[in-house]
């Protein structure tokens, strides 16, 4: 666990390229050769670290409605993005993207199993009446993700999270 931490912080601190095997091992205090006993390369290593630290920051959905599941899902993406390590490690990835083919790949494929997770949560929303009947739970996905990286990456004013309530009533609407 403390080398994933590690690579976050050095993603979040240098920008993808900045990173290396041996800045992680250093920042872990830990021999590269550690590292690459359970990593092949920089981008599995992170990769790892945002999944695990994925599942243990998702919050538990379980027993609630759709809307407050859309709503507390909601609330935690402003709240990780709103000023965090894994908020400075958005335009670390943007950036690494733009530059590596790899690096691309695991950035979209995880943004879109993000988005599958909360698109699921609106269909079922929209099935049981929770939210407008029509609404394209994609589209919704992306209307509401959208204003909250929009605002983060693209202005002075991060959405605060106590905004997610009215954000999701603004895109969703009731039933």
């Amino acid at each position: 666990m403390v080398i994933l931490a590690a690579a976050v912080d050095e993603l979040a601190e240098v920008g993808y390229g900045g990173v290396t095997i041996e800045s992680v091992a250093a920042r872990a205090g830990v021999g590269k050769s550690t590292i690459y006993r359970h990593w092949p390369d920089k981008l599995a290593l992170i990769a790892d670290a945002f999944e695990t630290f994925h599942v243990q920051m998702v919050p538990d959905l379980a027993g609630r409605s759709a809307r407050e599941s859309v709503e507390l899902l909601i609330g935690h993406v402003a709240e990780v993005v709103l000023d965090s390590t894994w908020s400075r490690c958005i335009p670390a990835l943007i950036e690494g993207a733009e530059r590596d083919s790899r690096v691309r790949e695991f950035h979209h494929g995880y943004g879109a199993e993000r988005r599958r997770e909360l698109m699921d949560v609106i269909a079922r929303g929209i099935e049981r009446g929770e939210f407008r009947h029509g609404v394209d739970p994609e589209l919704a996905t992306i209307a509401l993700l959208g204003v909250i990286f929009y605002r983060r990456l693209m202005t002075g004013e991060p959405l605060p999270p106590d905004g997610a309530r009215e954000l999701v009533e603004l895109v969703l609407g009731g039933a």
